[in-house]
């Protein structure tokens, strides 16, 4: 999912001396119900970017500067880039209020009751603190020792392995340490790990940009997509698999060429987001581009297996017909997309519904095995986009830039429960 959005409903097993397993979109015993829950609160404007499950609570970061609960008369609140609320009965979180100057692209959960925060900020309760932060769930205060920044750019990305973080965006160093695109930052103090770089290189374009990654469940393996052309100094176009279990970011000897045809050449990446299923047996990345076709890769979803050596080729690719996809998350009984699709199973189609498509407005359901799309269709206003899909073990959390979810009013986020 662009995007790494992390999803922490594993935190009461997580919490242990406070140190957090790879977090991964959780395991769904069936698809969710096609039906908004009543209860979540609405963004009035912009942009939900991005979702992090914090025990009971939902934080939610983006663009937006206006919120309000759900079916109350008290006024909208004014949270811009980021607010929070409790996951049972959607009420706004009074208590976290943090002061973000700037866009919020990126959540992820933390230990001790805490979150990540990356974006296009510069300060964070008014103190500098460039593009990166760790807040209190509880309070909304910056969490102590950490201190990270970038020198430039923003942070798309977060993900969580124990005490690391995994950082990724279009900046070239954090904490002044050189690092195109990616780091791993100590997840207590937010020093860089000076052992760990990808080295990622992105040939005859402005600068490398992580989009999005995913870490496996087992923390052991590392799948980042973007604008890249090169990982430690290997042909890697666009996506590059990393073993990161050890101190250094090796290379896994597994690559695809899927990603090195064309799409809309204004484009310097074309890939928008990526996530693993439960078990780690593979990755589902969703793209945008433009241009459609049989064989294209461009405004699709794509399975790829993670095992194996070498040369991987797409085990099923799901085209929309020309639409963008975003966000994508993958439960094991389905791998959710989501953008401003009008369609699924529509390889045919040129911005228009060719032989076999289906309809599939703004978010839809595939097979993880057939990678056909599955009957489950609540329909979603398309706008720009779905950015965020994220799975916890009572549902599905939707976050766009449109207020209409499983025909009913939700102000750019929503949920679909679990049956």
């Amino acid at each position: 999912m662009r995007r790494r959005i992390i999803a922490a409903a594993v935190l009461v097993a997580a919490g242990i001396a406070g140190v957090l397993p790879a977090a991964a979109d959780v395991a769904q015993p069936t698809v969710v119900s096609p039906n908004p829950v009543d209860f979540t609160p609405h963004a009035l404007d912009g942009t939900v970017r991005a979702i992090a499950v914090v025990g009971r609570t939902v934080v939610v970061g983006g663009t937006f500067s206006t919120v309000t609960d759900e079916g109350t008369m008290r006024p909208p609140q004014r949270r811009p880039y980021l607010f929070a609320f409790d996951a049972k009965t959607g009420v706004i979180r009074g208590n976290f209020a943090p002061r973000v100057d700037g866009s919020v692209y990126a959540l992820a959960a933390g230990p001790d009751n805490t979150v990540y925060v990356g974006g296009a900020f510069r300060t964070v309760n008014g103190v500098e603190s460039r593009g990166l932060a760790r807040l209190s769930v509880s309070t909304g205060a910056r969490v102590r020792p950490f201190d990270a920044e970038i020198n430039w750019g923003d942070v798309r990305t977060l993900a969580v392995s124990g005490k690391r973080l995994y950082a990724g965006g279009p900046f070239s160093s954090v904490n002044g340490v050189p690092r195109a695109g990616l780091a791993r930052l100590d997840g207590v103090t937010g020093a860089v790990d000076t052992g760990f770089d990808a080295k990622l290189a992105a040939k005859d374009m402005a600068r490398v940009r992580v989009e999005d990654m995913a870490l496996s469940p087992d923390g052991r393996r590392l799948v980042v997509t973007g604008a890249l052309t090169h990982a430690g100094g290997q042909p890697r176009f666009q996506l590059a698999m990393l073993d990161v279990s050890g101190p250094k970011a090796l290379v896994a000897n597994w690559y695809t060429d899927a990603f090195r045809s064309q799409c809309d050449q204004s484009l310097d990446t074309y890939l928008r987001g990526v996530d693993f299923s439960p078990d780690g047996s593979y990755f589902v990345t969703v793209t945008t581009g433009a241009l459609t076709g049989p064989g294209k890769m461009c405004d699709a979803a794509a399975r790829f297996e993670s095992a194996g050596k070498g040369a991987h080729k797409p085990t099923w690719v799901n085209q929309t017909g020309g639409n963008t996809l975003f966000s994508v998350s993958v439960t094991g009984s389905a791998v959710y997309v989501g953008g401003h699709q009008q369609w699924l199973d529509n390889p045919h189609g040129k911005k228009t519904k060719g032989p076999g498509a289906v309809d599939r407005p703004g978010i839809g359901a595939i097979n993880p095995r057939t990678g056909k799309a599955l009957p489950w269709n609540p329909t979603r206003s398309r706008g720009v986009g779905a950015r965020a899909i994220v799975a916890t073990t009572t549902g599905l959390y939707v976050g766009s830039d449109t207020d209409k979810l499983g025909k009913e009013y939700h102000g750019r986020i929503g949920m679909f429960p679990l049956p």
